[in-house]
């Protein structure tokens, strides 16, 4: 069984995430590389990391989406204090803040599956059986990316967990972000996604209560574990 070694990096500035993950990314792509010009008996193993951090307010916009889906001028943003990243990852504009469980996996799909839609639904789906724990029924919409909530009736369906990767040579970085019990309103400064006609949730919103963070956390690492067949260290 391959390991996964995981860190919970708990509240962290965004950029200081950014560059620990783009870090890893590289290490295990510069690792790929050297691999191919020596001998098999002499490949050093790439390995496969797991971050898992609360983000302080911010915005961060992916390569694919559109800057005018940020409804805030830069005065807005210093009145409100919350920094804003064009960042390489896919996806559109988003926002993570206190009470969300961001996730970023580096993973070498050499060692598990190079194939991105699926690795994608995999993620989504270790969310999906997440929320089933709590009783709350998760599902997809199709093309759309993400975990949603009443995802069969498009006039109420709303979106619970986002996602957005990179991967180069088959390793992934960036990830996920799963509202738990986040502040909603902060998403009313933007067009969530790209996506104009639908809303965002969180687990405390659907369970009308708050929700114990670090529980949500431990049943989300064991059914990426699970879904992954893989061993989580750390």
């Amino acid at each position: 069984m391959r390991s996964v070694l995981f860190q919970d990096l708990g509240l962290i500035d965004y950029a200081k995430a950014w560059e620990l993950q783009t870090r890893l990314f590289q290490t295990t792509i510069d690792r790929k590389i050297a691999n191919r010009n020596l001998l098999e008996e002499q490949h050093a193993p790439t390995e496969d990391h797991l971050l898992f951090c609360e983000h302080p307010h911010v915005y961060t916009l992916g390569k694919s989406g559109k800057q005018s889906h940020l409804l805030l001028n830069e005065e807005g943003l210093r009145e409100k204090a919350v920094p804003f990243f064009p960042i390489d990852r896919g996806g559109d504009i988003t926002y993570h803040g206190p009470g969300q469980i961001v996730g970023y996996p580096i993973f070498d799909l050499d060692h598990h599956f190079t194939d991105i839609h699926r690795f994608l639904r995999t993620l989504e789906e270790a969310v999906i059986g997440t929320l089933e724990v709590y009783g709350i029924k998760g599902g997809r919409i199709e093309g759309l990316t993400g975990v949603w909530i009443d995802f069969n009736e498009p006039h109420k369906a709303r979106k619970i967990c986002a996602f957005g990767i990179r991967a180069s040579r088959w390793v992934t970085m960036h990830g996920f972000a799963f509202n738990v019990n986040t502040d909603l309103s902060f998403f009313e400064n933007i067009i969530p996604c790209g996506i104009a006609d639908k809303g965002v949730t969180s687990l405390a919103k659907e369970l009308g209560r708050e929700a114990d963070i670090a529980e949500v956390k431990e049943r989300l690492k064991l059914e990426l574990a699970d879904l992954f067949d893989v061993e989580m260290v750390g």
